[in-house]
């Protein structure tokens, strides 16, 4: 039976024992066709929508091989992914029944089959495993957010992510607001004073939530299968929607920081949490909010919010406020600025500007993170996005970790906590790390007693 320490172990060894040249995988395309060869681990919407988008990128682009761990995932992406590329010249899928593979070892099978680069889009409990193994086989990579959902996991992506660098793979990472062309513009004119000097942050991800439980206990074997079908539920898998969504927001924190002050993550976290609305057992262990204050090394705060409850006040949005005035960002072009003088002067103050709302590009985002990537590729530029994925995943477990036990927690004992969420062995009859009890309710943390480091 395969385990988790077994992967990782195997994998490192690969990785310290193989001789591999340089841009391996880019030198092998280009010495035939140019043509880049493309693997996807994980068959969900956001596998399926970041296949599209890898094969849409310029230059010749083929799927070769495909896993997930339940076939009927797998085929439904296969009749996605061919209908989306048909018409398209550089875009091919070359799948045959040998190409295909189904279970938890399948990412291996694809790995090993050929391709230049793994997508990577599993539940991000696996991703660590995934990606380790894809970095000590020479692949490049594209993973979705988060990279990890405890401190452990996280750990081992930075120790990939600096193999990765020495043997000049490229890796990318689906924090798509790093490459919204709004955010790059409006950031450049915050850097260059818009409002001042930044005083704290808001960061926001508060909605009614995401699909419900999609597959009932009656309509599965195992509670490993149902927790697996149902995954956002569950720690172990999805890290918490603090860390599976909210990243987004807490990262535009980390990357405003890094661009004003070095710095790469909060120092400090304390928050509050719980299970208000959803509270039946279909909703696993994960809490419906989370409200954190992280603060950074010089003393900046930000302050997050993110929600899971219907019929409330929603936001999902990021808000820089300096000494002149706050810098309104979202994902939906509404950007806007609020002056404390209460001008609405932009039009002379900055181009771009018309009645306090930005009318910049509004490119997409999830496209040109991929055409970022394949051209770096293509070019054999250095391109890593790992170490800023890596410590955004972090600082949202950090937040999650300061909600579930209710204590203010420092980013070195954080980072090396021992709590590992991820169980040592997969497979659909092993009980995962957390099962429901005999009323069918599961253990949910709680302030206080829950241990995080």
């Amino acid at each position: 039976m395969p385990t988790r320490r077994s992967f990782l172990k195997s994998s490192s060894a690969l990785a310290a024992g193989a001789t591999v040249p340089l841009g391996l995988s880019h030198a092998a395309y280009a010495q035939s066709d140019e043509t880049i060869k493309v693997g996807l681990v994980g068959c969900g919407g956001r596998g399926t929508k970041a296949c599209v988008q890898a094969l849409s990128t310029e230059g010749p682009v083929k799927l070769t091989a495909i896993a997930d761990a339940f076939r009927d995932q797998l085929d439904a992406a296969v009749g996605r992914i061919t209908k989306a590329t048909q018409g398209d010249e550089t875009a091919t899928v070359e799948l045959t029944d040998d190409s295909k593979f189904v279970g938890f070892d399948a990412f291996k099978q694809v790995v090993d089959s050929g391709v230049d680069l793994v997508i990577l889009a599993t539940p991000p409990g696996f991703r660590p495993i995934h990606f380790d193994y894809a970095v000590s086989q020479g692949k490049h990579v594209f993973m979705e957010k988060p990279v990890a959902t405890d401190a452990a996991g996280v750990r081992k992506v930075l120790a990939a992510a600096k193999t990765a660098k020495e043997k000049n793979l490229k890796v990318g990472v689906g924090l798509q607001r790093r490459h919204r062309q709004t955010y790059l513009d409006l950031l450049d004119q915050f850097d260059d004073g818009l409002v001042g000097d930044l005083q704290f942050m808001r960061v926001y991800w508060n909605n009614q939530g995401v699909w419900e439980p999609r597959k009932s206990r009656e309509e599965v074997s195992s509670e490993m299968e149902y927790q697996m079908r149902n995954w956002y539920y569950y720690t172990w898998l999805c890290g918490d929607h603090i860390v599976e969504q909210h990243i987004h927001n807490i990262d535009v924190g980390n990357w405003v920081m890094n661009r004003q002050k070095g710095f790469l993550h909060p120092v400090t976290a304390r928050g509050v949490g719980g299970r208000q609305v959803r509270t039946a057992p279909r909703y696993g262990e994960i809490f419906d909010h989370h409200c954190v204050e992280f603060t950074y090394e010089d003393g900046t705060k930000m302050y997050s919010e993110c929600r899971h409850q219907p019929n409330v006040w929603n936001s999902v949005s990021e808000h820089l406020h300096g000494t002149l005035g706050v810098l309104n960002l979202t994902d939906q072009n509404r950007n806007s600025v609020d002056f404390k003088d209460g001008s609405d002067g932009l039009t002379d103050k900055i181009a771009g500007w018309r009645r306090g709302q930005w009318k910049g590009d509004f490119n997409d985002a999830y496209q040109t993170e991929h055409d970022d990537l394949f051209a770096a590729i293509r070019a054999d530029r250095p391109y890593s996005e790992a170490e800023y994925g890596a410590h955004s995943t972090m600082s949202s477990i950090f937040g999650r970790m300061a909600t579930y036990s209710g204590k203010e927690l420092k980013w070195d004992e954080a980072l090396g906590s021992t709590v590992d969420l991820v169980p040592e062995e997969f497979g659909w009859e092993v009980d995962p790390p957390i099962v429901p009890g005999p009323d069918g309710v599961y253990p949910t943390p709680m302030p206080g007693i829950t241990k995080v480091v």
